[in-house]
């Protein structure tokens, strides 16, 4: 880390005029060929920098998960939650209280352990709704999405080995890309989102297991929501703050207060939109929120039912199977991790007679067995005819049938052959919008 001092600062209205930083990161659990050349991210070996911001919406990677499009600053929490996981040494159990639109989870997910379980929180419906589907598109089975308050985690007991809370904030990192940013400011905002700070950090303790972590991050630079707010949750709930070691070299400043330890991403001076980030560790001998008993009886639960193999999914993955009155079949994958009512779930399609037709959740979830269809290569034209939800032609020979596009040798989603046409399965809400260009614009990351 670099010392912080007026000539950084001096930098930064002029950053902030700049254009901002453009970076990618690799879902390592569906590996793709790159020919791209761009320079990996010090922080995180899976995030790269690229020169230019190209047309994301016209690679059908992007869509079937094969990398998510993060700032730079954001992909720290890979290098945290990795450091982390090796401290436990096993699959935890981890959630993002304020997770939408899932680029954090996401790096999280790829951090940790498989066998891990992961809930992902969202306050907002709407941005709840976008967060189902960029995790679904990540592909990894074990993911609960919920949406609502902070406060319902406050009763569940101390169930969580990891809790991000990456809080709702007056948005001074963001206001090199985000004018909305700019014009929203005020000091009150300031005091306002640092009190609804210390309220979500509250509720979220409750739930924290002893010796476990909770990362707090902002995309603030202020002290107020900052470094007085983990030194409040230091002196108030009696949380231990280690440090965050980092790459030499890389431009990540140091707390501004000498009583705290944090990360400080100022634009300018690191790669990336401005961040703060804190590690809390609950100590080890905290006197539990929920009587162990009561949590035990939880977890015990999660295991009553007989969880089984499923002819669609891999069979290292047990579920229990159900069907909602309107069709939609969903699979429960039980986990000792996590109560009942957390268990993660997965749509694998909806009911239509004798048959089911398989769900765009399972074509890209990493869980889906390589021979549970058949499947059929096609190349990026008609993949983004696919995305678009129009009619595709089958290569010859297709069988009819369920059949599984691929592209770049990943999932791309259902069809179904009639023979003459084929009926496109992919979900209505997620379709590109955009008429394609002629040409093609240049794929960021392969060719």
């Amino acid at each position: 880390m670099v010392s912080l001092d007026r000539q950084e600062f001096d930098a930064l209205p002029a950053a902030l005029d700049t254009e901002p930083e453009v970076g990618v990161r690799l879902n390592t659990r569906k590996p793709f060929r790159i020919t791209s050349d761009a320079e990996r991210v010090a922080w995180c070996p899976t995030g790269l920098h690229l020169p230019e911001r190209p047309s994301f919406t016209f690679d059908p990677l992007l869509h079937q998960g094969a990398y998510y499009v993060q700032d730079p600053s954001s992909m720290i929490m890979w290098h945290v939650a990795r450091m982390i996981a090796d401290e436990f040494g096993r699959p935890v159990a981890w959630l993002d209280a304020c997770a939408a639109p899932g680029g954090k989870t996401t790096a999280a997910i790829d951090a940790l352990p498989d066998g891990s379980a992961v809930v992902a929180n969202e306050y907002v419906a709407a941005r709840a709704e976008i967060l189902r589907e960029n995790l679904a598109k990540w592909g990894y089975p074990l993911v609960t999405v919920t949406q609502g308050d902070t406060s319902r985690f406050s009763g569940m007991g101390e169930i969580f080995d990891v809790i991000a809370a990456d809080v709702p904030c007056s948005g001074e990192g963001m206001m090199r890309k985000d004018d909305e940013a700019r014009r929203q400011w005020t000091p009150r905002l300031t005091e306002q989102c640092a009190a609804l700070q210390r309220e979500i950090v509250g509720n979220l303790w409750k739930a924290l297991r002893p010796g476990g972590y909770l990362i707090y991050s902002t995309c603030t630079l202020n002290t107020t929501e900052n470094e007085e707010n983990v030194a409040y949750f230091i002196n108030t709930l009696g949380a231990e703050n280690p440090a965050i070691p980092v790459p030499d070299g890389c431009g990540i400043m140091q707390s501004l207060s000498p009583d705290v330890a944090a990360l400080r991403f100022t634009p300018g001076c690191a790669r990336g939109e401005g961040l703060f980030m804190a590690l809390l560790r609950k100590p080890a001998d905290s006197a539990a929120a929920t009587p162990a008993a009561k949590t035990q009886r939880r977890r015990d639960k999660a295991m009553a039912a007989s969880p089984a193999e499923h002819p669609w999914l891999n069979a290292r993955i047990k579920v229990i199977e159900q069907t909602d009155q309107k069709g939609n079949v969903t699979v429960t994958v039980p986990t000792p991790l996590l109560p009942r009512e957390l268990s993660p779930t997965l749509t694998i399609g909806v009911r239509k007679g004798h048959d089911i037709i398989p769900s765009q959740q399972l074509a890209l979830s990493t869980a889906l067995r390589h021979d549970a269809f058949p499947t059929a290569d096609v190349d990026r034209q008609t993949a983004l005819q696919y995305l678009r939800r129009e009619t595709v032609a089958l290569p010859e020979g297709t069988p009819r049938g369920i059949v599984l596009l691929k592209y770049a040798g990943l999932p791309l989603g259902f069809v179904k052959n009639l023979g003459n046409r084929a009926n496109n399965l992919y979900p209505a809400s997620w379709r590109i919008l955009s008429q394609l260009p002629d040409p093609l614009p240049t794929l960021p990351l392969s060719e």
